[in-house]
């Protein structure tokens, strides 16, 4: 039976002009439908997440291919049970994705090859290629590709420098790099094109893509992938499904992610439901007595409470 709601994830590079016109105009546009989600869009174009019901998200992709500059789109879609958001967002950024390059790359004019599912697959086998992970820490941290390296960085801008600091590791080989839906790859696949490395592709469509295609069903893939809305993750392995994510206090197998409580720190961090009540959803000491520590507040915790849970934790 099919689902009331969709998920909509997509991308595309164009040049808008006046973007913060059209940004307001398409927040406008997304609330009269009813969408809920969060959209960039800058110069050189929108990404974007939505949710709402068949016939809204199907309104939001025909009026879409009315305009020329989007006609061409692709989206991936998931059928789910509900909205996927809580508020409709669209916001203006100098990039889709923050990558403040000395120069900017033009993934309409340079870009990576791009691999369909089946042929990254088959070249993850090679011994000679490397696969790198072109996301954040706690998104690998959940789910990622066997024997993927992940980039010893805490943003995407971090990127470019540690592949800098690290190119003996890559000269002379095949680069395979991924990400969610595929954005982040297409700026980082021209760039290391333009580093001097070439022999560089890219999962086209990304981990969303590789899971659902009915060839590969999202072999190789190890754990779950993260996702940027409430539903935080997505399976992808259809034939061996796997759980690699690990409890950030003990280790144990574990894929529900919380918010650190201190809002100044925030970190995500991977936790049971026990696990996120007995050390006050904090990731350490500092953060659990940090003063405006939002489990305290939620859960209306009294000075005394709080006393009596941290000196369960020495």
């Amino acid at each position: 039976m099919s689902k009331e709601y969709r998920v909509l994830l997509y991308y595309h590079y164009v040049t808008i002009d006046q973007p913060e016109e059209f940004t307001q105009e398409h927040l406008e546009f997304c609330k009269s439908l009813g969408l809920k989600g969060r959209i960039l869009i800058a110069d050189e174009g929108i990404n974007g997440t939505i949710s709402g019901t068949v016939e809204q998200t199907d309104q939001y992709i025909a009026a879409m291919k009315q305009d020329d500059r989007f006609a061409d789109m692709i989206y991936k879609i998931d059928e789910e049970e509900g909205h996927a958001f809580k508020k409709m967002k669209v916001r203006y950024r100098p990039e889709l994705v923050t990558l403040r390059l000395e120069e900017d790359v033009n993934p309409l004019e340079l870009t990576g090859k791009y691999y369909s599912p089946k042929q990254f697959l088959e070249a993850m086998k090679d011994e000679d290629t490397v696969v790198i992970d072109a996301r954040n820490d706690y998104e690998y941290s959940v789910g990622h590709f066997r024997n993927a390296i992940l980039p010893d960085i805490n943003t995407f801008k971090d990127l470019p420098n540690w592949i800098r600091e690290n190119k003996e590791q890559f000269e002379g080989k095949k680069i395979l790099t991924y990400c969610t839906g595929g954005i982040r790859c297409e700026k980082f696949s021209g760039w290391l094109r333009k580093e001097g490395f070439d022999d560089v592709a890219q999962l086209h469509g990304g981990i969303v893509t590789y899971g659902k295609d009915p060839e590969v069903q999202g072999k190789d893939w190890e754990g779950q992938c993260y996702v940027f809305d409430e539903r935080l993750t997505v399976p992808v392995n259809r034939v061996e499904p796997t759980v690699v994510g690990k409890d950030y206090y003990t280790g144990e197998p574990c894929e529900r992610f919380v918010n650190c409580g201190n809002p100044a720190c925030n970190k995500k961090i991977l936790c049971s439901e026990e696990n996120e009540h007995k050390f006050l959803r904090a990731c350490s000491h500092e953060c659990r007595v940090h003063e405006r520590n939002r489990y305290v507040t939620e859960h209306e915790l009294s000075e005394e409470q709080v006393k009596e849970k941290l000196a369960a934790l020495v």
